[in-house]
């Protein structure tokens, strides 16, 4: 039972975590304007990956920077999923859709804890319970009302549209097994399986922008374009960059996943807010396809408490009577994926 007092400093962590990502978005509409997204990631993430490395050194000493033995590999396999995956894709994907891409972005980013039972189907043949189906269903509804803003025949009219949106959703997928990459290191904090896939995810994002460079597919930034967006770099690796990452992944410690994962909602309401008052205001069926794609969340998880329950309910029951819950109940206990 999570106490009173953790329970604030994880709320207050999780609100600090998903209002400045939600902000990330509309800064990038700003950021974009004078580079690519490539080589923004990798001055964004050489600033973060520098910060958790110093911080994992004060929190863990040089042990938590020892990697003899560890998994290396895999380790940068997820990093290039989280920190070249992701970051790549979901700007450059809200580049090419322009004005609402900074809100279709952020909608997407509401659909990682679904995308978490998929990601778990697959990685560990637990089959999600039925009604997270249904939920995860209803949440694409609802990503398609905001990408179409309503006109679903436009899906099938601009079909030049599908492949941005199709980054996005790629992008939220590889974000999520980035974090369901955590789970192979059960001996690793939070923070330093934050810190070393960062500067690992950090080398892949490296090599990649220096051949799109190289080959001209992007030009190389010029220093009045750097300075430019100092003030946004400074944001996207500080605040959304390492407070942001560390808000969430402690404040998921003092909340678990089942309560952490709602605050998802609050990247796509803060976003909405933010591009509203710079004049992008997002289309009515939009509003209505973020609030479905919240509401299959919030139903999502209280149907996976119930199934917690039940759960607990039966193996206690088990236990007394010296009985083991059938196979197929146990299957059905909730995971969750938490960005």
């Amino acid at each position: 039972m999570v106490d009173q007092k953790n329970y604030t400093r994880g709320v207050l962590l999780c609100l600090v975590a998903t209002v400045s990502w939600g902000a990330m978005f509309p800064i990038m509409d700003v950021t974009l304007r004078h580079i690519d997204p490539f080589t923004f990631t990798c001055m964004r993430y050489a600033i973060a990956g520098a910060m958790f490395l110093l911080f994992l050194r004060i929190r863990e000493g040089a042990a938590g920077l020892k990697l003899k033995g560890e998994r290396i590999g895999l380790a940068w396999l997820f990093g290039t999923a989280g920190f070249a995956g992701f970051q790549f894709l979901v700007f450059f994907g809200q580049d090419l859709i322009g004005e609402r891409g900074a809100l279709n972005a952020s909608i997407m980013m509401a659909t990682m804890p679904m995308m978490g039972f998929l990601v778990n189907w697959v990685l560990r043949k637990v089959v999600p319970p039925k009604g997270a189906l249904a939920f995860i269903a209803m949440s694409f509804v609802g990503v398609i009302l905001v990408v179409s803003e309503g006109d679903l025949g436009s899906l099938f009219s601009h079909l030049s549209d599908f492949g941005p949106d199709a980054l996005l959703l790629f992008a939220a997928l590889c974000w999520v097994v980035y974090t369901a990459g955590a789970s192979y290191f059960p001996t690793w904090s939070p923070i330093k399986y934050t810190a070393i896939t960062t500067v690992l995810g950090l080398g892949s994002a490296t090599v990649i922008t220096a051949i799109i460079l190289a080959a001209g597919g992007v030009p190389v930034p010029s220093a009045h374009a750097v300075g430019t967006i100092l003030p946004e770099l400074a944001y996207m690796s500080v605040i959304a960059g390492f407070v942001g990452v560390l808000g969430w992944n402690f404040g998921n410690k003092y909340l678990g996943p089942l309560n952490g994962v709602l605050f998802m909602d609050v990247v796509p309401v803060t976003a909405f807010v933010i591009s509203a008052l710079t004049g992008a205001v997002p289309a009515g069926m939009q509003v209505v396809g973020a609030s479905l794609t919240a509401l299959a969340l919030v139903f999502n998880n209280l149907y996976l408490r119930r199934i917690a329950k039940r759960t607990a309910v039966a193996q206690a029951a088990a236990k007394t009577s010296g009985a083991v819950p059938d196979a197929a109940e146990q299957k059905q206990a909730p995971v969750t994926a938490g960005r």
